[in-house]
């Protein structure tokens, strides 16, 4: 007969018992990190203020119905604004923000400063669906996230530099609407024949281009997507200036050559007055960020364009491709953040394929997976779009279409700003502006 162990019986229920507790806890601590009925979570977002307040009033119900317990407010701050004061805040001692909306460029800084939580540590991975599929991302998206090995952030609006086209004008011009094939060659070839006056007084009245000229960071973008098609590279294998050679001199006369066929006073224009001509139907190309589609071509509110006479498709192709450049908006979470999960979960449903379907029919947001974009999305303005996003992402990962990758990335794009102003503005020769900027770019980077 078996001898009764209290004693053994008495240390089992012990062990039981405290399992209990401690499975009830984690269970408690899961459900308490996205909050409850009773103690909801809140979570606060900093973010540009181009898209903070449309986030506000469409995103942040629609991400309530399925985590009502979680209370995002998001803040909008200018875009020159909002590096320094994410990171004045997320270094100070106890940062207001869980979550920080950061730039293409900017992770680096960010993340070597100690500002950024790993979201694939392990802490992060408990946190994180099994459905998420971080390989479902398209690699020149999901790229802009990373930094010294780590995946600081993920792609939340997936912004890439592309190409607008009025066909209406080609049309008027008596030339062919372009496609993905367009060269450099034959783009500047036809560019003086869509510089027209249409209505008799002796002055154009339409162009060929607008886009970035004036004196501010992102005006780069297009001449370094120009010299990237053409082989050109921002840096070498050892991480110097490599943009002063044949390839960046060259582009850079490109760029310079474009305001001959733009609107007059267009050296001093940039993002808002390059999209204000195109609405206006004055241009007929437009080199800017593909997010504004659809309130180029769809949104009666915010253009005179009809959906048919507006296509979107990657910039000229060069010697070694087609022309792109990846702008990528990054959601991470602060390292210092009391909400981490809550934080990670807001992040995680924008960036996943339910998320992403969502924002791409309702607000025109681009993906960046390629389950997204090989889908049947639910508009059928969508469809050419998601086409042309692919095409642009291959051409931005093949030809490394992003700028300076570095925690002094931010410096380095003024000093690239400051000098292709002045070549642009004829205050110096393309030549010697790109010297000029391969030395100070240098010196900031070591």
């Amino acid at each position: 007969m078996m001898k009764f162990d209290a004693a053994a019986v008495s240390r089992r229920a012990l062990i039981v018992a405290a399992a209990a507790v401690a499975l009830s806890g984690a269970s408690a601590y899961a459900q308490d990190g996205l909050g409850t009925p009773d103690k909801p979570v809140e979570v606060r977002m900093i973010a540009n203020e181009a898209f903070a307040n449309q986030w506000q009033t469409l995103m942040v119900p629609e991400f309530n119905k399925k985590y009502p317990n979680i209370k995002v407010t998001i803040d909008g701050v200018p875009y020159v604004e909002l590096l320094a004061k994410s990171m004045l805040d997320a270094t100070g001692p106890s940062p207001t923000y869980d979550i920080i909306i950061a730039d293409d460029p900017w992770v680096p800084q960010l993340a070597t400063v100690g500002a950024l939580l790993d979201l694939k540590s392990p802490e992060v991975a408990g946190w994180t669906e099994a459905g998420y599929d971080w390989d479902d991302f398209n690699a020149a998206p999901l790229a802009a996230g990373e930094w010294d090995g780590k995946q600081y952030g993920v792609p939340l609006r997936s912004n890439m530099l592309m190409m607008f086209v009025n066909k209406s004008l080609y049309e008027q011009a008596g030339l062919p609407a372009p496609t993905s094939a367009l060269t450099w060659d034959q783009y500047l070839e036809q560019a003086p024949k869509l510089v027209r006056d249409t209505n008799g007084d002796g002055k154009a009245d339409v162009w060929a281009i607008d886009t970035y000229f004036v004196r501010e960071p992102l005006t780069p973008t297009i001449w370094q997507t120009i010299m990237n098609s053409n082989g050109g590279q921002l840096l070498d294998d050892k991480g110097q200036p490599a943009f002063n050679g044949e390839a960046g001199v060259k582009a850079l006369e490109i760029h310079k050559k474009l305001l001959e066929y733009a609107p007059t006073g267009a050296v001093s224009h940039g993002f808002s007055e390059s999209l204000q001509a195109f609405r206006q139907g004055l241009v007929a190309t437009m080199f800017n960020w593909g997010s504004v589609y659809k309130g180029s071509a769809i949104d009666a509110k915010t253009t005179t364009l009809k959906p048919e006479q507006v296509s979107v498709q990657v910039l000229p192709v060069g010697s070694t491709g087609p022309g792109a450049h990846r702008g990528i908006w990054n959601g991470a979470v602060s390292a210092k953040s009391e909400h981490k999960q809550a934080a990670w979960t807001v992040i995680q449903w924008l960036s996943s394929k339910e998320g992403e379907a969502w924002h791409s029919a309702n607000l025109g947001v681009f993906p960046a997976r390629k389950s997204t974009l090989a889908s049947t999305p639910s508009e059928a303005w969508l469809k050419p779009v998601f086409a042309a996003l692919q095409e642009a992402y291959d051409a931005s990962e093949k030809g490394k279409m992003w700028r300076i990758r570095s925690p002094k990335s931010d410096a380095a794009q003024q000093v690239l700003a400051d000098e292709i102003s002045r070549a642009l503005a004829g205050q110096v020769a393309p030549a010697e502006a790109l010297n000029i900027a391969a030395e100070k770019v240098g010196k900031v980077l070591n």
